[in-house]
């Protein structure tokens, strides 16, 4: 009785913990140019239905900052955002809390701007989860994407395969026509000193003189 009470409380918690979890999304790294505008995806993952009650955080540290400071929530439905931070009248919230998403907008970004935002989000009951980190890198040129130089190594990779199949084929294929040229010619030799053993055998016919 008492290991089914304990199985019981095992699972039960397991269910509980499973219900209490929360995980949070957000891009590794953006790119931006100066003076343009870049969206920071933040979404959730959670075992409940999304909450009536969900809220979404943002923070913001600078690049060589040790603190981070509060720039944007969004609680009770409505959204609050910092006016006095360093995206005061540039930070717009383009989120749909009902589809899980709390993304943000920052305008006209410069150099400053660089640096992380975290964002966290609650949609109770489920309450404990990490917050996830977005790093910001504004240029005044777009640089190459680590996508593009993956793909382009990726396909030279695949390109030196395909050469390399190619030769193996071509070299059994001309190993294999060197094989046959080989055992052609062997077989022409025997026939021939067939032919030539076969005349040397054949018996000659005596001359016969008559004379009258």
């Amino acid at each position: 009785m008492l290991s089914v009470l304990a199985l019981t409380s095992i699972v039960l918690l397991g269910i509980a913990s499973q219900t209490t979890a929360i995980v949070v999304y957000t891009s590794w790294e953006r790119h931006a140019l100066v003076g343009t505008d870049v969206r920071l995806s933040c979404s959730f993952f959670s075992w409940q239905w999304t909450s009536p009650d969900v809220t979404f955080s943002w923070h913001y540290r600078p690049d060589g900052a040790k603190d981070s400071i509060a720039i944007f929530h969004y609680a009770g439905g409505a959204p609050y955002v910092d006016n006095k931070g360093p995206f005061r009248d540039r930070l717009e919230f383009v989120g749909n809390p009902s589809r899980r998403d709390g993304s943000i907008l920052i305008k006209n970004v410069d150099f400053a701007d660089n640096g992380t935002f975290t964002c966290d989000a609650k949609n109770p009951p489920d309450i404990a989860g990490r917050p996830s980190h977005v790093r910001l890198l504004v240029f005044e040129k777009v640089p190459v994407q680590a996508g593009v130089i993956t793909g382009a190594i990726i396909g030279v990779v695949l390109g030196l395969l395909i050469l390399i199949v190619a030769i193996y084929y071509l070299m059994r294929f001309l190993v294999a026509r060197r094989v046959f040229s080989l055992s052609m010619s062997k077989h022409g030799k025997k026939g021939k000193g067939k032919e030539g053993s076969q005349q040397k055998q054949k018996p000659k016919v005596p001359l016969v003189f008559i004379s009258f």
